[in-house]
């Protein structure tokens, strides 16, 4: 039998399938990437009586290769918080799907695990934007202010380095990342003995400087430009707007060729909206929170802004 852990290269990915395997250690072959490379289970060669995890990437838009493995005999746990569609009724796939807007990944997997590693689900939570949820969970766990803040600025580190169109424009593959992690059930020691996190916090830090430099192009709408540095700070900008503003939605779009990448968030005060836009387009998905589009026409623009201002409202 053969073992395939297959997950989403941002901080609530690694952090799900390493409470996981904290909680399971098991040898498994590794599939993961980008963060917007969620098209993961089609690489998967598995046959009958091999099995695979499957962990924040969305199972719609994995359908056929997951009805193609089902079909060989292949036994399928899966966690997400994306939107899902029709969740196949089948023996051999046991789904733990929760689409809810405060809840990530990680969080299901704590809730699987009893908790047991719940600090990496802290970070997830921080990593992934959704700071009331990892401070609720963080009060759970009696830690401390000094102790919040190194889990936060752990997850959004790891989050930072998922972001980028291919594993070129990111500092650490997703896989070695999550090796580098694998040994350590302490995520602050790791955080403080890493000489890979110094290295990304540094990067996340100057990618953001040069960020702010840009202005607004319309009122919670930014457009950078054609970049590795622009397409890597994607997230931790979008995660940091919508802390700044929380009542307010933001859109990033990076440039890429003729079209964009957009990266959408709900207003915290309301995080929902999100996946239902981002659907419109074709090749749009993600949560109600947070979502998505991974190439939107030069042409479109004009559209999706009006769409997003009527979602969202503004000016």
């Amino acid at each position: 039998m053969n073992r395939f852990d297959v997950f989403n290269g941002d901080a609530d990915g690694i952090c799900a399938l390493h409470q996981l395997r904290l909680a399971a250690p098991a040898a498994a072959a590794l599939v993961t990437g980008p963060k917007r490379d969620i098209a993961l289970l089609e690489r998967v060669e598995a046959a009958a009586g091999d099995r695979v995890t499957v962990l924040d990437i969305s199972l719609d838009r994995n359908r056929p290769a997951l009805e193609r493995l089902l079909g060989r005999g292949v036994s399928v746990l899966w966690f997400d918080h994306h939107y899902a569609g029709a969740i196949p009724q089948h023996p051999l796939l046991e789904a733990q799907i929760d689409t809810a807007p405060e809840v990530c990944t990680a969080v299901i997997v704590d809730r699987h695990l009893a908790g047991r590693f719940r600090p990496w689900a802290v970070t997830a939570a921080y990593g992934d934007g959704l700071a009331r949820t990892a401070e609720r969970l963080a009060d759970s766990l009696g830690l401390s202010p000094p102790e919040r803040a190194a889990l936060r600025a752990l997850g959004e580190d790891l989050n930072y380095n998922a972001y980028g169109d291919t594993e070129a424009d990111l500092l650490v593959a997703p896989a070695a990342l999550y090796r580098e992690l694998a040994p350590h059930e302490n995520p602050i020691r790791f955080a403080t003995e890493s000489r890979t996190v110094a290295r990304i916090r540094s990067q996340r830090l100057a990618d953001l400087v040069a960020a702010h430099a840009i202005a607004a192009h319309r009122p919670g709408i930014y457009l950078l430009p054609e970049a590795p540095w622009a397409r890597r700070v994607t997230g931790a900008l979008a995660n940091e707007l919508a802390a700044r503003e929380p009542g307010h939605a933001h859109a990033i779009l990076v440039a890429s060729g003729d079209a964009y990448r957009v990266s959408i968030r709900a207003p915290r005060n309301a995080p929902t909206g999100c996946a239902t836009l981002a659907r419109e387009f074709a090749t749009g998905g993600g949560r109600e929170a947070a979502a998505g589009i991974d190439r939107l026409p030069v042409a479109d623009l004009e559209r999706f802004i009006e769409r997003f201002r009527t979602a969202f409202g503004g000016p």
